[in-house]
């Protein structure tokens, strides 16, 4: 019987994880990295055990550190959560012969799913369809998809569409996945832009029950990661359902599967489904099967772990549907750029449940999971996921309505994120009537990254309204008994258009210099109440520093302050350019003296996982570059110089 349970991971799943072994009455350790000290999750652990640096590499990877907090804990199980070490077979059988309780599959199971290319020929003879992959792709097999034998989660990933690129695409795959996977292994299949991510939850124990825990549609990705996901999958055809789910428990019991997983597959427009792979742990989006069945997925993970056999009547049916959104710290309206700094606040509107587990609940609830809190650090050491938001409801219209809808209300201030294009995305008609496939955001990015219809004026406007109001002894200089001239605040907005508000300061009260259509009913320092017309709108108003937040039902804006008088010394020569994020360099592509083009990539930059291309801002010469491979950048830090022609 487990009594202290360490959790190898960080963040939400660390916490989500804790949240049972507290209902369950198992004590709880921690491991952090040092940027994690004050995190969440190492608050809410009985015992927290340091990982010296900051990288994974250094911390959350080393698996003989983990083992070692483990004993000096005195806990006698480990739980990997997922990524990181959470389907490493060595990290598995380690954690066996040091004495300690593993709460996953056997390392055999973990080892044949390992490598994408020997789990599909294990898939193959246990009969369960796969889509093979190309020895040596031809034009008639464009498009084709490059992807890493070892690891997941969008890592080591291209979509060829010119069989020119793919030696180039390859070699990029191949370093990719070397650096995160430790194995630079890659392959090649068939690509299907309209296939569906189709996944089945597994639960097996250890006694030959295996269990098929209904089906989860994942197929709204960005850069092949997943974005948002809901259980049960919808559309499918009874009988595609029965043969996915039969599948999944041939797969299982192909390898003697115990524990958690996920058999992943990729369906085709005519019904047809193909094994993609195996994930030998806990899914992100594991709070979806358990909002339709009430199960507690990480109870049962924990009971397996101990010995405990399945009921063979096998799991509760799925009711009801529920939908998942991953709200990350990114701008995807910048080739989804990641983002940090100060999370200032995340707040829900509406009711939820911290985490939610099994047990009696209404038909319909909203879910938070979440690693992070208000004051934490966004950094770029690991993952941009700042929390999933979870619904349930009795209809997917419904669920997906609730979704967005505390999306649109929530109050997040800090780092950009991916919040607008997720609501954008529950709304569009296309996922309402569930027409779906992993090239969705794509096909739809017009329409999901296209500028807020009302803008940021009607928000600056607000911010300077409320601004004032904080002010109400701030007279203008010279001040007689006239009508006063108008006052003005600038604003930078998100996209770095500048936007200037003037006001004017009556005996009646504050006015909207430039908006004669706009009549101020209230302001406050908190919030401003404009009408235009009949129409009343509220608009909050967060400051923190020169940030500025306004929510409004239509929206959220965020606008940097700027000062009265620009300093006359901050000049950015055109062609340089500056590190959009803190991050690592991993390699340069040209070298001082190139003739480049505009749009080519100079050099490429790691951060929370992913790399991002920093290209040429226009044609011209490479005449400086201070990146070199290994560096640590700072956000704003010069990186190259590119003279055009005219100033060469």
């Amino acid at each position: 019987m487990i009594t202290n349970l360490l959790v190898a991971n960080r963040g939400e799943i660390a916490r989500r994880v804790f949240r049972t072994c507290r209902e369950l009455g198992i004590a709880t350790t921690a491991v952090h990295s040092d940027p994690d000290a004050d995190a969440p999750h190492v608050r809410e652990a009985d015992a927290a055990v340091r990982l010296p640096g900051a990288a994974p590499a250094d911390t959350y990877l080393r698996g003989e550190l983990i083992i070692r907090a483990a004993l000096q804990a005195g806990a006698d199980a480990v739980h990997p959560g997922y990524g990181f070490l959470s389907e490493n077979a060595e990290f598995a059988r380690a954690v066996l012969d040091a004495g300690l309780l593993w709460v996953g599959p056997p390392p055999a199971a973990i080892a044949a799913m390992g490598s994408k290319t020997a789990a599909k020929r294990l898939m193959a003879a246990a009969g369960v369809p796969v889509l093979g992959a190309l020895a040596e792709p031809t034009e008639a097999d464009l498009p084709v998809l490059v992807k890493a034998a070892a690891g997941g989660g969008g890592r080591g990933m291209r979509v060829v569409e010119r069989l020119a690129d793919l030696p180039a695409e390859l070699a990029a795959a191949r370093a990719e996945a070397a650096k995160a996977f430790g194995s630079d292994e890659v392959f090649c299949e068939r690509y299907l832009p309209a296939g569906r991510h189709v996944e089945v939850q597994l639960l097996a124990d250890a006694h030959g029950t295996v269990w098929a825990v209904g089906d989860r549609d994942c197929s709204l990705q960005r850069r092949h990661q997943k974005v948002i996901e809901e259980a049960p999958a919808p559309g499918l055809p009874p009988a595609v359902r029965a043969e996915l789910h039969a599948a999944a428990v041939d797969a299982a019991r192909a390898i003697g599967y115990v524990g958690a997983g996920t058999a992943e597959f990729l369906l085709a427009e005519d019904g047809r489904f193909f094994f993609l792979e195996m994930n030998t742990r806990l899914q992100v989006e594991h709070p979806v099967t358990e909002a339709v069945t009430g199960l507690d997925l990480v109870a049962l993970q924990l009971a397996v772990a101990e010995g405990e056999e399945l009921p063979a009547a096998g799991p509760p049916p799925s009711t009801g549907h529920a939908i998942e959104a991953r709200l990350y710290a990114e701008d995807p309206a910048r080739d989804w750029q990641p983002a940090t700094g100060t999370l200032h606040r995340l707040e829900l509107t509406s009711e939820h449940q911290e985490f939610g587990g099994a047990g009696p609940r209404p038909d319909s609830w909203l879910r938070l999971d979440s690693g992070v809190e208000a004051g934490s650090e966004i950094t770029p050491h690991y993952d941009a996921m700042l929390a999933k938001v979870i619904v349930r409801a009795p209809t997917r219209a419904a669920a997906a309505r609730r979704l967005a809808d505390a999306l649109a209300r929530a109050r997040i201030h800090g780092p950009s994120t991916n919040r607008e294009l997720l609501v954008r995305a529950l709304r569009h008609p296309d996922f309402l009537a569930g027409r779906l496939h992993t090239g969705f955001l794509v096909e739809h990015a017009a329409e999901l990254l296209a500028p807020a219809a009302e803008g940021a004026g009607r928000a600056a406007l607000a911010a300077a309204l409320a601004d004032a109001a904080d002010r109400p002894g701030a007279l203008p200089s010279g001040w007689r008994n006239l009508p006063s001239q108008p006052q003005s605040k600038r604003y930078r907005a998100s996209d770095g258009g500048e936007l200037e508000v003037r006001y004017r300061r009556t005996r009646g009260g504050l006015e909207a210099a430039d908006h004669p259509d706009v009549e101020l009913v209230a302001a406050r320092p908190d919030h401003v109440l404009l009408r235009e017309g009949e129409v009343r709108r509220r608009y909050d108003v967060a400051r923190y520093g020169d940030r500025v937040y306004v929510d409004s039902p239509t929206g959220s804006t965020a606008l940097t302050a700027l000062p009265r008088f620009p300093d006359p010394t901050a000049h950015t020569d055109p062609g340089a350019l500056l590190a959009p994020m803190p991050g690592t360099v991993l390699r340069t592509t040209a070298a001082v003296g190139d003739t480049v083009t505009a749009g080519q990539p100079l050099l490429v930059l790691e951060a929370m996982k992913m790399e991002h291309r920093v290209t040429a801002p226009a044609d011209g010469t490479l005449v400086e570059l201070r990146a070199t491979p290994g560096q640590q950048v700072q956000l704003g830090a010069l990186l190259a110089v590119v003279k055009s022609p005219e100033e060469s």
